[in-house]
């Protein structure tokens, strides 16, 4: 292996492993492998720069610093030592360390964060972490007696992708709703519609996608605050990026009866840089038809309305209508934590996978027409 290779974890929620995977062989990485947790591979700082950018499904892309070998604290300081922190974290940065223990000597997680935070000070000459400014994420995975340490290279969460301000109520995260679309194998060569568009983050998701823009343009990275960042590299991928980008080349639209989340929408994809998608207010029962074919996709309220008892039939039965009047020869998908409320909306479901949407299972269910 080259001596600036870097071994990079793309973590990912659990259902969307294969589709991060399958993003990493259209960006062209190498040794691509898919473990708990999300999907190992293998690159240069351009590779992890680009993976930043264009990754959408992925939640966070780390960096792997070194494995530790070690069943006492004092071992775990030497080795730990030896690492090279100074590639990745400048003497003027604070460490924040997160542990986690599985079947190890060391247990104690505030120890072993506290260790590995003082031997990475030793290494960069202080005496003590710095009070304020800029901030490292560092991840410490004890399993089986060995320490995976690991630096964080994306800072916030990539579903933060920078042009959704705030979110309607129980809004879907954006790297859920670009994993949902690449689950679901849509590419932007048809239309899509989400009747139940509340903030705009499916259509906005799938805007970008068909536009073939990389969803991290309009945000910021822990790499950037690193020793050895290139600036001049990361003006150039955006540089290619724009090149590549392309104007919408289908209908993309959202409808929902709420003003305040469409003229929310409305803001989000304007600050995504987006032209020519479409917000409208209407009621789910007033939705005109639409010919051809394409996607139409809802993320109905189920969560608290759950929780409380509220039978929730006679909604997705109406969803059900909707789909099946509105979009005759559309392919429909929806997500539902309940297969007897998808049962409720009439039409050939069949389960794609099982995702986690807010700390909520959720089946992913779709129809073929």
């Amino acid at each position: 292996m080259r001596k600036d290779t870097l071994n990079i974890f793309a973590v990912v929620a659990p259902g969307l492993e294969g589709v991060c995977a399958e993003e990493l062989v259209g960006l062209e990485m190498n040794g691509i492998r898919v473990v708990a947790g999300g999907v190992e591979f293998t690159g240069t700082l351009r590779d992890l720069y680009r993976a930043n950018l264009w990754l959408r499904s992925a939640s966070r892309i780390l960096v792997r610093l070194g494995e530790v070998k070690c069943r006492d604290f004092p071992a775990l300081f030497r080795k730990s030592l030896r690492l090279p922190w100074g590639r990745f974290v400048r003497p003027a940065t604070r460490l924040r360390v997160r542990a986690s223990s599985k079947s190890s000597r060391l247990q104690h997680t505030g120890r072993i964060a506290a260790t590995v935070a003082a031997a990475a000070d030793r290494a960069l000459g202080r005496k003590e972490q710095p009070g304020d400014g800029q901030e490292q994420l560092v991840l410490a995975r004890f399993e089986n007696d060995t320490c995976l340490l690991s630096v964080d290279s994306s800072g916030e969460l990539l579903h933060r992708r920078g042009y959704r301000l705030q979110g309607g109520h129980a809004p879907l995260r954006e790297t859920l709703a670009a994993g949902i679309l690449l689950r679901l194998g849509w590419d932007g060569s048809r239309p899509l519609v989400d009747p139940m568009c509340g903030s705009g983050t499916f259509a906005i998701e799938g805007a970008l996608l068909a536009c073939n823009r990389p969803p991290g343009r309009h945000r910021s990275f822990s790499f950037m605050d690193w020793p050895r960042y290139r600036p001049g590299l990361w003006q150039a991928l955006l540089i290619e990026a724009e090149r590549t980008a392309r104007p919408l080349p289908v209908t993309v639209c959202g409808f929902d009866h709420s003003e305040d989340a469409v003229a929310l929408a409305r803001a989000n994809a304007g600050r995504a840089g987006l032209n020519g998608l479409e917000f409208q207010v209407l009621e789910l029962s007033r939705l005109p038809t639409f010919a051809g074919r394409g996607l139409v996709f809802c993320n109905p309220p189920y969560g608290e309305r759950l929780e409380s008892g509220r039978d929730l039939r006679p909604l997705f039965g109406e969803i059900g209508r909707v789909f099946r009047e509105a979009f005759p020869g559309w392919r429909a998908a929806l997500l539902s934590p309940d297969e007897s409320l998808v049962q409720a909306a009439d039409l050939p479901w069949q389960e794609v996978c099982t995702l986690d949407n807010g700390g909520i299972k959720v089946g992913l269910y779709a129809a073929n027409r």
